[in-house]
């Protein structure tokens, strides 16, 4: 959401509709556990996700496509 003259639009249009983007960019941060399973919380970046992962543990941050749920 983008705030223009005091007035909130999704995505950055004007009339309140989304832009369309490619459903190959449309990709989620995650952390894999080390039995396998996703971390059962949202990241809101790259760097948060890497922060809260224990590497040293086995878990792994994954980046995963939205459209698919499939590994990038």
């Amino acid at each position: 959401m983008t705030t223009t003259a005091g007035t909130t639009t999704a995505a950055g249009t004007t009339d309140g509709t989304l832009r369309w983007q490619d459903p190959r960019e449309l990709t989620d941060v995650g952390v894999l556990l080390t039995n396998g399973r996703l971390a059962p919380r949202r990241f809101a970046s790259l760097a948060e996700a890497q922060a809260w992962a224990r590497p040293d543990a086995g878990e792994q941050v994954v980046e995963l496509n939205t459209v698919c749920q499939c590994d990038l």
